[in-house]
């Protein structure tokens, strides 16, 4: 039974300079770990045109072999300024032995991906596995993502999706920077 405290009645919401040393499995997605913003740009053939979009994820640990994922995203105008919110998601990242990865991503909008993959060589490519739709989701059958760590310390997003009677292809592409 762990401790609990009136100033750490929750285990799991330490203080930054108390989080826990990341577990060994973690090794190969390091470097994500953290908060990220940025901009992007999207398509897709059942969408009226191009459209820019700013984001934002984050990658956490609890000292576990998983990562915790989060990222929400806004369409942008013109200026650049924020329009309404476009997309929010959240799950966890399991970390295997070899550097495969097993991910569970869920979307309030009805949609849960179960995704594999690899990391390794500052990237992570996850591909479904199995896409679960609550009954009045967005008919999407497959997706593929992949997270590429630049040498400048850019986070490469990229995301394409299998979607309405649509084949796998291009959807999104996301520049992010690392923020404190």
């Amino acid at each position: 039974m762990s401790d609990l405290s009136p100033e750490h009645p929750y285990p799991d919401r330490l203080r930054a300079d108390e989080a826990p040393a990341p577990h060994a499995l973690l090794e190969p997605v390091l470097g994500l770990l953290g908060f990220w913003q940025g901009r992007g740009q999207g398509d897709y053939p059942t969408l009226t045109g191009d459209f820019a979009y700013a984001q934002e994820v984050t990658f956490s640990h609890d000292g576990r072999p998983f990562l915790r994922y989060e990222a929400r995203a806004w369409l942008l105008d013109e200026q650049d300024a924020p329009l309404r919110p476009s997309a929010r998601e959240s799950g966890w990242w399991r970390l295997q032995p070899d550097g495969r990865v097993e991910a569970l991503i869920t979307q309030p909008t009805g949609i849960a991906e179960m995704m594999v993959g690899h990391a390794s060589d500052n990237t992570v490519d996850l591909s479904s596995h199995q896409v679960a739709l609550a009954p009045t989701a967005k008919r999407v059958s497959a997706t593929r993502r992949r997270y590429t760590l630049t040498d400048d310390g850019t986070l490469t997003f990229e995301h394409d999706l299998e979607a309405v009677g649509q084949p796998l292809q291009h959807h999104l592409t996301a520049q992010l920077r690392r923020k404190s």
